[in-house]
């Protein structure tokens, strides 16, 4: 079984369906509530640990209600939680997500303990992450964090892919130590300045985030699929067709995927499209971890 190390946030995702969002000072009323366990880090966790995949985490979280549930469903799907860390003083991550009728998502985060998992935290972790040749962040955590592993990375030899959401500006530091960085159009305007329309502003942006020193860059932009440029594959690969209900997670479940493949050994192209189905078929059904696909899903799901 493939080792994957995913530093990152969780929280308690509350999730209310609406027909339309609210305009400013607008109250109107909604339909289903449900809340579901979330947070970037604990989503890519969960569908990396559901393809099959031997899966550390580490995250902090409160030691409250809503922290020991997430230490119990951690432990359900099979997550190594030996280095999550239980904060005393601070509150567990919490997510307040809006759904409309077309199945697009506007979300507000309450950090909590996300945002004090520290450069030691990390360093109190270091028998996984030198058990760990394929490492996984994003940057709902503090940007010294993300720092430290891609210097730790960048020293000790091992794949470090950043999914740079929420975006930030980066410091040269960060892009130094990245194997890979797997940004969306949005994502990656904000650190590249190149509005993504086609294939043409994909290979500018992709030029500016390798002169920075990031090895490989793969580029999600929605239906129309990823751009990817790779040591060993270049060009789009096309998105699965799908009636969506929920997007929320999306994102997460492709990066979980992609790191599944990758330490698999597949091919780019191959684990993109790998990566591609598992967050096509999460669309389908509402909530972040929930939506992650097992392998049996993935292997048998019929495409429009």
């Amino acid at each position: 079984m493939n080792k994957i190390l995913v530093v990152g946030s969780s929280n308690t995702d509350m999730v209310l369906k609406t027909e339309r969002f609210p305009k400013p000072g607008e109250t109107i009323i909604g339909g289903e509530f449900f809340i579901f366990q979330g947070g970037k880090g604990a989503n890519q966790a969960v569908a990396a640990a559901r393809l099959a995949c031997d899966v550390t985490f580490i995250c902090r979280l409160g030691e409250d209600t809503f922290g020991k549930s997430t230490i119990e469903h951690f432990t359900n799907e099979g997550i190594n939680i030996r280095s999550v860390v239980m904060d005393k003083n601070a509150s567990t991550g919490v997510a307040v997500i809006t759904v409309n009728a077309q199945g697009e998502n506007s979300i507000v985060v309450a950090s909590g303990a996300n945002a004090l998992l520290s450069v030691d935290d990390i360093k109190n972790a270091s028998e996984d992450l030198d058990k760990s040749d394929w490492i996984l962040t994003q940057l709902e955590t503090p940007l010294d964090t993300v720092e430290y592993l891609a210097n730790y990375s960048r020293n000790n030899h091992k794949n470090l892919v950043l999914n740079p959401a929420p975006a930030m500006v980066l410091p040269d530091s960060v892009y130094e130590g990245l194997f890979l960085i797997t940004p969306n159009e949005t994502e990656t305007e904000l650190l590249t300045g190149i509005a993504i329309t086609d294939e043409i502003s994909s290979k500018q942006a992709v030029e500016i985030f390798k002169r920075k020193g990031v090895q490989n860059v793969i580029i999600t932009q929605g239906s129309r699929g990823a751009y990817v440029d790779c040591s060993e594959f270049t060009g789009f690969v096309e998105s699965f067709k799908v009636n969506a209900i929920d997007t929320t997670a999306a994102g997460d479940v492709f990066n979980g995927a992609l790191l599944v493949a990758l330490a698999d050994s597949k091919s780019w192209k191959d684990a993109v499209v790998f990566a591609s189905k598992a967050a096509a078929i999460s669309v389908t059904k509402m909530g972040a971890q929930t939506s992650a696909p097992t392998k049996m899903e993935l292997d048998t799901f019929l495409f429009d």
